[in-house]
């Protein structure tokens, strides 16, 4: 089975360490200091456990050099789908097919505008992950789950063959009847984590610790639990607080990668996160005072800062 990471990020350089780890023929797709690194000295993955080091099938910029694959996963930036998205186009085939791991809930339906549709699948992946040099990528935490399916639900045999790859691999894929649910459980969550970490310049510990931080965060939880029932999805009737309980659970020194952005002068992917929740509510005639509030205090950093 061939592999694509579009790009070699974070999530795309665990998943590409361990697959190729795993014996799978993996093409790392990077640029810059990330991709000459690989190139040069390969994909370094740290973990709680211990430090590996592998050499990936291809490492390039240019997706032609890769040719078509049978899976592509795909995690990058919200801002950097459309660029990423062409030049995912070079690797498919008929059967090919791409899971978007990134954060927000419109993955997909932005992909299947620039991709054929019927090569575009879903997905949600719940891992602590951070680049912390060129061709390194550090795992904070044990704990790693991929949930990816057809956009329809329907079964298939390619989606099988690479949950069947990244399970070999030691990680944990399992499968789902319903992507929709597992993708809003999750923006549930990641929406008040990435929202108010990066508003407040805090860890989890200081949201479970401060009272009206803590409230501002199940407020976030709330809004949009809501504006997912109201697109019809079947989350859970108790969703707010068993999102909340996760939440307690947490490493206590954990934050979003938004605001690890945001304290790296990075862009931010806010249009995608509270950005989104603002826009659908508003869409449906919903209110969410407090996602468009978090939107308006993030917005002069979308773009990033010197």
């Amino acid at each position: 089975m061939k592999i694509a990471t579009m790009a070699t990020g974070g999530i795309g350089g665990f998943l590409a360490a361990r697959l190729t780890q795993s014996g799978y023929d993996v093409a790392t797709v990077a640029r810059g200091a990330q991709l000459e690194a690989i190139q040069k000295n390969g994909l370094t993955l740290v973990t709680p456990d211990n430090e590996t080091n592998v050499q990936p099938w291809i490492a390039t910029q240019d997706t032609r050099e890769v040719g078509e694959v049978d899976a592509v996963i795909f995690a990058v930036k919200g801002d950097d789908l459309d660029a990423a998205a062409e030049a995912c186009l070079p690797m498919l085939g008929r059967e090919t097919v791409v899971v978007p791991f990134l954060n927000g809930v419109e993955a997909a339906e932005r992909l299947a505008m620039i991709l054929p549709p019927e090569n575009v699948a879903d997905g949600v992946a719940y891992v602590s992950i951070a680049v912390t040099a060129p061709g390194v990528i550090q795992q904070t935490g044990e704990f790693n789950r991929f949930v990816f399916a057809e956009r329809d639900n329907r079964s298939s045999p390619r989606l099988s063959s690479l949950r069947d790859a990244i399970n070999k691999a030691g990680l944990d894929a399992p499968s789902t009847d319903n992507i929709d649910r597992e993708i809003w459980t999750k923006f549930v969550l990641f929406a008040a984590v990435s929202g108010v970490t990066a508003a407040a310049r805090c860890v989890i510990g200081d949201i479970i610790d401060n009272e009206p931080l803590g409230q501002l965060f199940r407020g976030v939880i709330s809004e949009t639990a809501a504006l997912a029932r109201a697109r019809g999805v079947a989350v859970s009737n108790t969703i707010e607080a068993d999102t909340w309980s996760y939440a307690t659970t947490l490493p206590r020194t954990m934050r979003a990668s938004t605001a690890v952005d945001l304290e790296n002068g990075r862009p931010l992917e806010i249009e995608w996160i509270s950005g989104a929740v603002t826009r659908h509510s508003d869409a449906g005639g919903l209110d969410a005072p407090i996602n468009r509030a978090l939107y308006a205090l993030l917005s002069p950093y979308r773009m990033g800062t010197r």
